[in-house]
């Protein structure tokens, strides 16, 4: 896989710091200049990475200030384009992979309408349960096309984010996105995944996540326990 350009490079570095808490939210990042000196780049590089976080929704501009950290919500970010792990951190997030992932067919009939090339690729099944902070929050079922990704199964998404790993490994990003929402009664195995108890209901999403590269979408089937954490969302 070609060497990633060096605006990417900085882009990924700076995030990381951004949501390990390097750089606290309200705080200004270092200065264009200094960005430059530190990382030996031009000036050119450093303002397309700062114009990825600015899209990510991890830094705003402010003219004659700088580079501010956002302040991220406190909740869960499952319909927001930056996911999960960027929305609530990695400290309180664990991964449980209940489905490695596996190339399968298509499951007919499929919600959402597929491209042709996605039809004739068949797909990526992945099924992971989202533990925050000890509580199952929720189980997640994802069919990725099956299109240019090499090795990809042969990747531990453990404690990982599929967004993360899709970006870094393989410039694939998420761009926006559709979804289904609705209130449903669990059943007995989603009731026991997330810990649910009699009479709670658990929100049902459907959504088809558009990528930065044409006729490549991410579907996801999401069961997701409100009892405890809500949702926020922006496309």
């Amino acid at each position: 896989m070609n060497q990633l350009p060096h605006y990417r490079i900085l882009y990924e570095l700076l995030r990381k710091h951004i949501l390990e808490g390097i750089y606290d939210d309200g705080v200004l990042l270092p200065s264009e200049n200094e960005l430059c000196a530190v990382h030996n780049v031009t000036r050119p590089t450093v303002r397309h990475a700062l114009d990825a976080l600015v899209k990510d929704g991890l830094i705003i501009k402010k003219q004659g200030k700088g580079s501010i950290v956002r302040k991220r919500p406190r909740n869960i970010g499952i319909l927001s384009i930056s996911g999960t792990a960027s929305a609530i951190g990695q400290q309180h997030l664990k991964t449980v992979i209940l489905q490695k992932p596996v190339i399968i067919p298509w499951p007919e009939p499929f919600v959402f309408e597929l491209s042709e090339i996605e039809k004739e690729s068949g797909c990526i099944h992945l099924e992971r349960l989202r533990v925050v902070d000890g509580d199952p929050v929720f189980y997640d079922i994802n069919h990725i096309p099956n299109i240019n990704l090499p090795r990809f199964t042969n990747r531990s998404l453990k404690d990982k984010s599929l967004f993360d790993e899709l970006r870094k490994n393989y410039q694939i990003e998420v761009i926006g996105g559709e979804q289904k929402l609705k209130a449903i009664n669990p059943s007995p195995e989603i009731k026991k995944l997330l810990s649910l108890k009699k009479g709670e209901p658990v929100l049902y999403i459907e959504r088809k996540l558009h990528t930065n590269k044409e006729g490549f979408n991410i579907y996801s089937t999401i069961y997701f326990n409100s009892v405890n954490h809500s949702i926020y969302g922006s496309f």
